[in-house]
C-alpha cells in the first residue's frame, strides 16, 4: 500500500472518528468545514469543502446557469416578494378598477362617496365640470360659493395662502403647486370682483 494511499485512509477514518468531515472535492484530505448548495433546486443539500475549494466552488457556481432571460427576470421578481404571492389587500382590492380609473383619469374623487359610480354619471359629473365658467372654476378652488364679495374672496385666499405656503408645509412640492393654483383662482376673481 502506497504511503498516500495509506494517508488517505487513515486521515479520512480518524476524521470520521473526531467527527469533522473530510472535504468532498476528490484527493482532499483537509477538513470539510465550509459548505456550498449542491444546485439551484436543492439549496438545502451541501457539498462540505475545504476554503481552498469552497473558494473555487463559489468562483465556478453560477445560479442562474441554464436558465432563460425571461426565466431569471421572474426569478428575481419572486424573490422581491420572498418568493410568496402578493395581492390586494382589504377591500382595495375589491375597489381595483374604481382606483386604477382614478389613476387613468385623476384623483377627483371626494372621500366619503360611494364608489360604485356609474359611466353615465362620472360623465355627466365631467360635462357638469367642463360647463364651468372660470370664474366658477375660481370659486370652486377658493371653496367658495355665489353670491360673495371680494372682502369674502380676499379673506379666503389669505387663509388658503397661509395654509398652502410651502414655508408653512417645509417646501413641500404638492404645497406649492396647489399655493399657484390659489393664487390664479383668486387673480381670476380680483378681475371680476374688485372693480
Amino acid at each position: 500500500m502506497s504511503k498516500s494511499r495509506a494517508r488517505n485512509s487513515y486521515d479520512s477514518h480518524t476524521a470520521s472518528r473526531v467527527g469533522t468531515r473530510v472535504c468532498d472535492h476528490p484527493d482532499c484530505v483537509a477538513s470539510g468545514e465550509h459548505r456550498a448548495p449542491k444546485s439551484r433546486n436543492s439549496l438545502n443539500d451541501y457539498w462540505w469543502f475545504c476554503l481552498e475549494h469552497a473558494r473555487d466552488y463559489n468562483r465556478s457556481w453560477d445560479y442562474y446557469a441554464g436558465m432563460s432571460v425571461d426565466q431569471i427576470e421572474a426569478e428575481v421578481r419572486r424573490d422581491t416578494t420572498w418568493q410568496r404571492p402578493s395581492w390586494p389587500l382589504g377591500k382595495w382590492g375589491a375597489q381595483e378598477k374604481f382606483l386604477r380609473d382614478r389613476v387613468l383619469h385623476g384623483f377627483s374623487f371626494e372621500f366619503g362617496q360611494e364608489s360604485g359610480k356609474s359611466e353615465e354619471e362620472t360623465k355627466a359629473a365631467q360635462r357638469r365640470q367642463a360647463a364651468r365658467t372660470a370664474e366658477e372654476e375660481a370659486l370652486a378652488v377658493l371653496n367658495l360659493a355665489p353670491p360673495v364679495d371680494f372682502t369674502q374672496i380676499k379673506a379666503r385666499y389669505r387663509e388658503l395662502a397661509k395654509l398652502h405656503h410651502p414655508d408653512a408645509n417645509g417646501g413641500d412640492k404638492a404645497a406649492e403647486e396647489k399655493l399657484k393654483e390659489i393664487n390664479l383662482a383668486y387673480n381670476t376673481l380680483k378681475a371680476c370682483y374688485a372693480a
